[in-house]
């Protein structure tokens, strides 16, 4: 790999001025500058550093397919539906999973995708023309060797009742178009992240998770944008990849000014922060889940103002939809947990975490269920689409996750 390393050093998030952060010092940060094509570690280390390379790829194009869409709700809301489970949903969240099928199929036919869409929806509300269009406009694919039923089928290809896995250990890829499909349709600079991810024989081996509003930088405070706002479209966006024993990466989606895909990239290590002491640790939880409703809230109560955090206080982030985003965000040491509760009323997705475990594990943190049990990918044995973490999951840096599992067991 042509690479040359430019940089190392420390860089962090600003620390709250009550705030201790000496244990975030052990994050050492290497940049490493590459073509598109490139990874940021040589090939011969990484197994599937092809994989890896197409799926950066793809999500790349995904991620600006989901820019396209969204500019044009700004002026037009003729792309905004709803799914039966009224979870907004948009032409983009079916046309990414169309284009990340259709490329993906074409360059490793024998793999199967397990993804959140089927094409029902599209061809019951005359959206077939609208996600045709945005497909063709993103795919390597030949429009004239592309037609609508192609489309149709590439989503299909992902969705339920495809493919039956069966019980012995199976490779797929895993797709999430779209986590945080509400935050999108908003019109807010609110994050939402495309996310796919391989396993082989059981076991994830690489993730690409795209954020296109992510404001890059480690110094950012992630508030403002969190919280809305106006579009602001020269936010450079995240790409975060990751490979087994190879790390969790980031890079600039692209380059605000110019949107120059072929431009250099920097490569920047991504590690999670060091806090060890619970009420030092910046948490993130399930927008549709509060603090008093999770076994922490009996220690600890919460604030969101970072200014005024008690003794027996915890910082609560301000996030978006979705739980990849904040799997991004304890990833790349903005935050320190991310904490979710089983409920019995949803069905917990695998395209919701798949990507973010594995972006977790190569950051140096863990990702348990509520009983510190990993979470079982395998465990919808036929379709490969569901998980049953015992209580919740636990997302966390390697110092806390002991200390806040023995917090839930005892609650």
């Amino acid at each position: 790999m042509d690479a040359v390393i430019h940089s190392a050093a420390f860089r962090f998030p600003v620390p709250h001025p009550h705030r201790r952060i000496r244990t975030s010092l052990r994050q050492c940060v290497h940049s490493i500058r590459s073509s598109i094509t490139s990874l940021p570690f040589p090939e011969k280390k990484a197994k599937y550093y092809e994989h890896l390379q197409a799926a950066v790829d793809v999500v790349d194009r995904a991620c600006r397919l989901c820019v396209d869409v969204q500019r044009s709700l700004l002026s037009s809301d003729g792309n905004i539906v709803e799914k039966l489970d009224q979870t907004p949903v948009t032409v983009a969240d079916f046309g990414v999973q169309a284009l990340i099928s259709l490329e993906m199929g074409k360059l490793f036919p024998s793999i199967p995708l397990v993804a959140e869409e089927d094409s029902a929806f599209v061809r019951e509300n005359n959206l077939v023309d609208a996600v045709f269009e945005v497909v063709t406009d993103k795919s390597s694919i030949n429009d004239k060797e592309l037609s609508r039923d192609d489309v149709l089928m590439a989503i299909d290809r992902g969705g339920k009742d495809a493919f039956s896995f069966g019980t012995e250990p199976a490779t797929y890829w895993i797709l999430d178009p779209i986590d945080g499909t509400r935050g999108f349709v908003k019109g807010s600079g609110a994050l939402y992240v495309v996310g796919l991810a391989l396993v082989v024989e059981g076991e994830i081996v690489l993730g690409v998770m795209g954020c296109p509003n992510w404001q890059y930088g480690d110094s950012d405070i992630l508030v403002n944008e969190i919280q809305g706002g106006e579009i602001n479209m020269s936010r450079s966006g995240i790409i975060m990849i990751s490979h087994v024993g190879c790390g969790t990466w980031r890079t600039r989606l692209w380059d605000p000014e110019s949107r120059n895909t072929k431009t250099a990239r920097d490569w920047t290590r991504c590690l999670v922060d060091g806090f060890h002491q619970v009420h030092e640790a910046r948490f993130c939880i399930s927008d549709s889940q509060t603090w008093e409703s999770l076994p922490l809230s009996t220690k600890f109560s919460a604030t969101t103002d970072s200014n005024r955090v008690g003794e027996k206080q915890i910082l609560l982030l301000p996030t978006c939809c979705g739980s990849l985003c904040k799997y991004l965000m304890v990833a790349s040491g903005r935050a320190s947990v991310f904490i979710l509760r089983d409920r019995t009323e949803r069905i917990i997705k695998v395209w919701d975490h798949a990507v973010g475990v594995i972006c977790i594990h190569e950051a140096g943190g863990k990702v348990s269920d509520w009983e510190g049990s990993q979470l079982n990918f395998a465990v919808d044995e036929i379709e490969r689409r569901v998980l049953f973490p015992c209580g919740g999951i636990l997302v966390t840096n390697d110092c806390l996750h002991d200390g806040i599992l023995d917090i839930i067991s005892s609650s």
